[in-house]
């Protein structure tokens, strides 16, 4: 679907799911590439909810990576940080080919399911200080590689932080510089594709506002009720979001 055929229907799917991503961002904390990239693939190409994601992913996430113990993480994580720009390097041109092929949702479709179930069974894995220097490198190779295939950057770059044992504060930075990262190597990869077209930039741009917007209410929600059912809430929409992009690209492929 293009946004010169259905333009009003389009735009008002872009700011509600915007605002929704943002929402949840505001409440948990993240998720709002998530909500973008499998609310959009609905009626959009993967590569195109993807190149919609760059400008509000990249202003949300420089707030979030910014802090006092911004360079101690970029030394820690320089080895993940790194390998993901390889991944999506060596996976460029995998979004770009969702217009001749059902993969790329259905890649997207299982990327969603495996980060719910992972977030419903909440496990936990933990990770040994002195394994980093080998593990890291893997695990950005592989978050790069996903993000090339489904325009996604949670897996498994979120399970791996968090077994990290960060405060709250440095894995809130930490997720923050990955994402944007993540974000910065997947912009590059789409307009070396060519889908980084001026309508979807400036549509990208007016998205900020809703995405903006929802993150102010989810925090003032956050402020009021506890965030672990909204939690799951949102994990079990996801999951049957990821089943029916999964199973949708499965039948029309």
């Amino acid at each position: 679907m293009e946004f010169d055929s259905h333009p009003l229907a389009l735009y008002a799917l872009v700011g509600v799911v915007f605002a929704l991503g943002g929402f949840v961002k505001g409440v948990i904390g993240l998720g709002l590439p998530t909500v973008v990239i499998g609310g959009l693939s609905v009626a959009l190409a993967p590569a195109q909810a993807a190149a919609l994601l760059i400008v509000p992913s990249l202003l949300t996430n420089l707030w979030q990576a910014s802090g006092a113990g911004t360079l101690a993480l970029l030394r820690r994580l320089a080895p993940l940080l790194a390998a993901v720009c390889v991944g999506v390097a060596l996976g460029a041109g995998w979004l770009a080919s969702g217009a001749r092929s059902a993969w790329p949702g259905i890649g997207l479709g299982l990327a969603l399911v495996l980060y719910a179930l992972l977030g419903l069974l909440n496990w936990r894995p933990t990770v040994r200080r002195g394994d980093e220097p080998w593990l890291s490198p893997f695990i950005g190779l592989v978050t790069g590689l996903v993000t090339a295939a489904t325009g996604v950057f949670v897996l498994p770059a979120v399970p791996y932080l968090q077994a990290l044992d960060l405060d709250r504060d440095d894995l809130v930075q930490a997720l923050g510089l990955s994402f944007l990262v993540s974000t910065l190597a997947l912009a590059l990869s789409l307009g070396h594709s060519g889908l980084l077209r001026t309508d979807l930039a400036l549509v990208s741009v007016a998205a900020v506002l809703p995405a903006l917007a929802g993150m102010a209410l989810g925090q003032a929600l956050r402020r009021r009720v506890a965030s672990e059912p909204f939690r799951i809430v949102f994990l079990a929409g996801l999951l049957a979001l990821g089943l029916y992009l999964a199973l949708r690209g499965w039948v029309r492929g």
